[in-house]
Order: C-alpha cells, then structure tokens, then sequence
C-alpha cells in the first residue's frame, strides 16, 4: 500500500510529533509513504489531498493536523469545514482518508496528549484500504 501523509506547519510543535508517530507507524505496518507534504494549515489539507489521491501511485491518505483553541472561534469554524471537505475528497477519488486532525477547543498541553492520532490515522487508512479492496 502506498501512502501520502499531508501536514499542516501551523502548531508544528504538535504536528512534527504527530507526522513522527505517524511515520513510525508506516514503516511498523510496511506501508510505503510516496509523498510527505507540508502545507501552511490545517485549511489548506482538503486540497492538497485531492491532488495527491489523483496519482496513481498513491492508495490512501492521512490528513494531519492540530486545531487549538485561540481567542475566537476560529477552531471551531475549522473543524466544520476540514473534516467535510475530507469526507468529499475521499468520496470522490474512492481512497480512503485517516483523519489525524485533533480538536477544536484544545488547549496546548491536550493538543500535545494526543499525538498518538498520527499513528491511528494511519491505521485508520490501512483498514480502510484493506476492506475496500474486499468489496
């Protein structure tokens, strides 16, 4: 199975981490990452996923991000448009998506205890990759 991996730079003290786990978890599983992209945000992910599962050598993705609460609601407007927007890429191109996105409403040190979402957004992919090959 081949995988991209797209990761927003904003909050990288929590998404470097996150791109880690879900690394570790890759090589674990044998599951060959074609392309680890960087994007500015966590809005900026749908797109660049979009782009990635039109290759033909891509099979799944996993979108990674960490959405902290500020001073507005910014967050949580994030977290109503992102994981939608995933939903329709993954409808459309017919691969599947780990969602690797943590929040809204987190603060820094709950943002950091969950890290590990990298790794089971991975997972997350690789079943579904495994099951849709079955149907």
């Amino acid at each position: 199975m081949n995988l991209a991996i797209v990761a927003a730079q904003f909050n990288h003290e929590v998404t470097d981490l996150m791109v880690e786990e879900a690394l570790a978890r890759a090589k674990e599983r044998g599951v060959r990452v074609t392309s680890l992209v960087r994007v500015p945000g966590t809005f900026e992910i749908p797109l660049t996923i979009q782009r990635l599962l039109d290759r033909p050598d891509v099979d799944a993705a996993v979108a990674i991000g960490a959405v902290i609460k500020g001073e507005t609601l910014h967050d949580e407007a994030l977290m109503n448009a992102v994981p939608k927007a995933l939903l329709e890429v993954e409808l459309r191109s017919g691969k599947p998506i780990g969602l690797g996105i943590t929040g809204p409403g987190m603060t820094d040190e709950q943002a950091l205890a969950r890290v590990g979402k990298g790794a089971e957004a991975v997972d997350v992919a690789v079943a579904m990759h495994d099951l849709l090959r079955k149907l």
